[in-house]
């Protein structure tokens, strides 16, 4: 039976408790809320919360302590829920704040390029005029194999079959590209040698397979979604010298604290790099194997590089104000001088 001192506290506080239980039936998260139901909402749940130590101090009913640990986890859990997904949030990273990313560490993405790129266009010119230096990267029989699958170019598959390559493409696109990455936190030395490791490996099959007579197989087969898929592989390993630099050079940080400074940019970058990643497993799956003409998937890849090359020189940036002739105001939007 409860007391007459727990009849009165019932009695004073449950208007405040039934307020606090109507917000939590709403089951709507706290920033869709009104503002002063949100107020109104941190009011109550400090309150309730004072309640709960106050019941269990001077030993009120199991019962009420109960009805107010309940009424105090569920404010908790709302307030405290972790914030919502927003696609806006997708698309900004997309659009925004990738390529940001990308330019304000351009020297990480230009050295990421040449690390890969040099390497792999070098080796695939000495296969062409020594073919036997391929067989200083890859074993006779793996090249074999290479030139063997571009023999008789590609006609289309059947879609069961691409949707499981699809999967195969991403699992081993990431792969390579979380490893050009990942091994940046060895100093750098680890993307170091895995973006200049796999360019002589491509650039060995590549040139391997064109001095088999398949160049135009191969060639066709990669140059559309190559364009993501190389791209994406150069910026990851660009990330990882970024992360190997941070580590050397940590101006008067501690070397955690000079990571975590490049955090968000490296994070960010990552992400980016995975969307093109899996943009080129699609492609990879579904169109290069395809039986669409040669020079269609030519077509294809001026247009993918064009796209790629603008989006990284222009997109996310903001146009400077410019002057309103004769009034010396500024007006937004206006072009950047």
């Amino acid at each position: 039976m409860r007391s007459p001192t727990q009849d009165d506290f019932v009695a004073r506080r449950k208007p405040e408790w039934t307020a606090l239980a109507e917000i939590l039936a709403l089951g709507r998260p706290l920033h869709r809320l009104p503002p002063a139901t949100v107020s109104r909402f941190s009011a109550l749940y400090r309150s309730v919360c004072a309640d709960l130590v106050h019941a269990r101090d001077v030993g009120h009913t199991p019962d009420l302590v109960r009805y107010l640990d309940g009424l105090a986890g569920g404010a908790h859990n709302l307030l405290y829920a972790a914030p919502p997904y927003r696609w806006g949030a997708a698309w900004e990273l997309v659009a925004r704040d990738f390529p940001r990313a990308v330019r304000r560490n351009g020297r990480f993405f230009a050295a990421g390029m040449a690390l890969f790129f040099v390497p792999m266009l070098a080796c695939a010119v000495a296969t062409l005029v020594h073919p036997d230096f391929a067989l200083q990267i890859l074993t006779r029989d793996q090249l074999q194999g290479m030139a063997d699958m571009y023999r008789d170019g590609f006609d289309g598959r059947p879609t069961s079959e691409d949707a499981g390559m699809a999967g195969f493409y991403v699992y081993n696109n990431v792969g390579i590209a979380f490893r050009c990455f990942a091994t940046g936190v060895l100093l750098g030395l680890g993307s170091l040698f895995f973006l200049i490791f796999n360019g002589l490996t491509i650039g060995a099959v590549l040139g391997h397979v064109i001095a088999s007579g398949h160049g135009h197989n191969i060639l066709t087969f990669i140059c559309t979604h190559g364009t993501f898929e190389l791209t994406a592989i150069a910026i990851a390993g660009g990330a990882g010298l970024q992360m190997g630099h941070a580590l050397v050079e940590t101006r008067g940080r501690t070397r955690l604290g000079s990571l975590r400074a490049q955090g968000p940019d490296l994070a960010v970058i990552i992400l980016g790099a995975a969307i093109m990643l899996t943009i080129a497993a699609v492609l990879e799956a579904f169109w290069s194997p395809s039986s669409a003409p040669p020079p269609l998937k030519w077509a294809a890849s001026g247009a993918c590089t064009l796209l790629l090359t603008v989006y990284f020189v222009r997109a996310g940036r903001v146009r400077a104000p410019r002057l309103l002739a004769g009034s010396g105001g500024l007006v937004p939007g206006g072009p950047r001088p």
